[in-house]
């Protein structure tokens, strides 16, 4: 009864929109929407990484990853160089990685700790390899990739979170906690003003097929989990939404075009996945 107790409050939160972000959150969530201003001057972009010391070794290292120096290009040592390098949407998309990373900062109970560490490891790579499969195969925008493949795990940081002040909350995974995990992400996309297209296909991964050959930006989220290294933490983030079917088995198998573009890619996605991670 006191599991149900806990379920029916963390769906009633996300129903009412009251949820429980930790401050730090809110002031990353500023910095999100300073960027997020066309009018926002380069100066002032700088001024605001350099508030944010993560943000800031974040830029850098990005703007040193594989992606950032494919065509060549000296090292960059600064915020200021950083920026410039990779421009205010993958700013904004480092901002949006803090923002879901702050959800297991606060996590006391290490158990919980450890999970949302491997959690973020899993998004880092989706995010990586989404912008790869992006440019190289499915012709998605590589940063709106990026950005979703970050984003598309909110809601498991959310109820990890929530699990450190409910013990048990999450000891029985299962089609429940699945159906809580949908309501919290589309509330926690929509709070956190994800744009509507990233969104919806963020939604739609559950139960969702790929299609052959994958096409568009829910296509890329699925083939970039299948494929991550690191495996998802929580049940319901995981098998459930990974479209094992015979046609994507079969069309995995042995597709060479797939294994060129991750063993070209190999050190762009190791690179950058990396660099989310500082």
């Amino acid at each position: 009864m006191e599991k149900l107790r806990d379920y029916a409050q963390v769906v009633a939160e996300a129903r009412t929109g009251k949820l429980a972000f930790p401050t730090s959150v809110n002031a990353a969530l500023q910095l999100q929407q300073a960027l997020a201003d066309p009018d926002c001057h380069v100066e002032d972009a700088i001024r605001k990484v350099l508030a944010e010391p993560v943000l800031a070794a974040r830029s850098v290292a990005l703007a040193n990853s594989a992606v950032f120096t494919r065509n060549g290009g000296p090292q960059v040592t600064s915020a200021r160089a950083a920026v410039m390098r990779v421009g205010y949407r993958n700013l904004y998309s480092l901002a949006s990685a803090m923002v879901v990373r702050q959800f297991g900062a606060r996590i006391g109970d290490p158990q919980l700790r450890a999970k949302a560490e491997q959690l973020w490891r899993h998004c880092a790579s989706v995010a990586a390899l989404s912008h790869v499969l992006g440019r190289e195969l499915t012709q998605v925008d590589p940063d709106t990739a990026m950005f979703a493949g970050i984003m598309h795990e909110v809601a498991g940081f959310y109820l990890l979170a929530r699990a450190d002040d409910m013990p048990g909350l999450l000891d029985d995974p299962d089609e429940r906690m699945g159906a809580i995990h949908e309501i919290l992400s589309r509330e926690l996309l929509k709070k956190l003003q994800v744009p509507e297209p990233v969104a919806a296909a963020i939604a739609s991964l559950r139960g969702g097929g790929m299609s052959i050959p994958p096409s568009g930006l829910r296509d890329t989220l699925l083939l970039a989990k299948r494929l991550a290294p690191q495996r998802a933490p929580l049940v319901w983030c995981d098998d459930a939404v990974l479209g094992r079917t015979a046609a994507v088995d079969a069309y995995l198998k042995g597709n060479t075009a797939i294994d060129d573009i991750l063993l070209e890619s190999n050190e762009e996605a190791k690179s950058m996945s990396t660099a989310l991670l500082v």
